[in-house]
């Protein structure tokens, strides 16, 4: 038996930062697989995250870059439509790994089921990939609690604002970095952070010195080499650094990032390497945490949701060109 379904793949590969062009809808036939253990799902919101642009051009963790035709990388949330695993149920939600496409056969080992009771499109926000990374990163390595100072840029994406709502709700402050007055305005008036500076203005430097004075006590970095030499100048002494991304340059022609490390020393910083796939066996530590927070108003995110598979394209340019505001998504169905 098989399926009519829908999947956008590349047109040809990809050498430069994706746009809408590379990128086309084409028609499936999807044929039921042998066997137990499949989830016959339809994806209700796919989650579009910048380290895909890399996964794209075959720069991400030695990863090889997907042929035009093949499936794309990246996770949705699905309805499971029929199972052939006794776990799983017709109508049950879960988060998996589809390819961008409407309807798809997924093992079920490789599928994570979800409350029905929280937006859909939140499990692949703040309960999803980015706010285990934010989770991971502030509380399992930086160990964040009462009376930390935090700075952390792309502060209006959902790592980074995630990262600074787990900090005010463990006792700390946060201070975001953004990219103009409307992400600014977002960190502050639904994140709740202390402050937010904009680096597009000519003495944002100075203003964020001026905001975190005399020192933040944990630096989340999020987009390069540039904005943490800033970060690592602005940390107290024996604060700790958190590398997570490194947005300015996934696109980059150029070399890989450097920073000095000179600095580090003076700082007596400690300094940690930041892996999401690491902390996957512990995902539902997080979204422990986290639930009770989204559904009490405590942790929140913005929504970049643009219609149908047609969009996806678009949206990915919109993403690598930072013009999304908050988390970025299609809605599938």
């Amino acid at each position: 038996m098989t399926d009519p379904a829908r999947e956008v793949v590349l047109v040809h590969s990809v050498t430069a930062a994706p746009v809408a062009a590379d990128f086309t809808v084409v028609a499936r036939h999807r044929t039921a697989p042998e066997g137990d253990g499949w989830l016959k799902v339809r994806p209700l919101f796919l989650s579009l995250d910048p380290y895909m642009g890399a996964c794209i051009r075959g720069r991400h963790m030695g990863e090889p870059a997907p042929a035009p035709g093949e499936p794309l990388p990246g996770f949705c949330v699905a309805e499971v439509e029929a199972s052939r695993d006794p776990a799983f149920a017709p109508g049950d939600r879960v988060v998996t790994e589809a390819g961008w496409t409407d309807l798809a056969w997924v093992p079920s080992e490789r599928a994570r089921r979800v409350s029905t009771d929280i937006a859909a499109s939140l499990h692949l926000s703040v309960l999803g990939m980015p706010g285990l990374t934010a989770w991971a990163g502030m509380t399992q390595l930086a160990k964040t609690g009462a009376g930390d100072l935090l700075t952390v840029n792309a502060a209006a994406g959902t790592v980074g604002g995630v990262a600074g709502q787990i900090a005010r709700n463990l006792g700390g402050r946060a201070i975001g970095i953004a990219g103009g007055s409307q992400k600014c305005d977002l960190v502050v008036d639904r994140y709740g952070f202390d402050a937010c500076i904009d680096y597009r203005t000519e003495d944002w430097e100075m203003q964020l010195a001026s905001a975190v004075a005399p020192g933040s006590t944990i630096h989340f970095e999020n987009v390069g080499a540039g904005q943490l030499a800033v970060g690592i100048r602005n940390l107290k002494l024996y604060g700790r650094v958190v590398l997570c991304g490194l947005a300015d340059h996934y696109h980059a022609d150029a070399g890989p990032a450097v920073t000095a490390i000179g600095p580090l020393v003076g700082k007596r910083a400690a300094v940690f390497g930041l892996v999401v796939y690491d902390f996957y066996p512990r995902w539902s530590e997080w979204t422990a945490l986290a639930e009770p927070w989204v559904k009490a108003g405590r942790l929140t995110i913005a929504e970049d949701i643009r219609q149908g598979l047609d969009s996806a394209g678009a949206q990915v340019e919109r993403l690598v060109r930072g013009e999304n505001v908050g988390k970025t998504l299609v809605q599938v169905a």
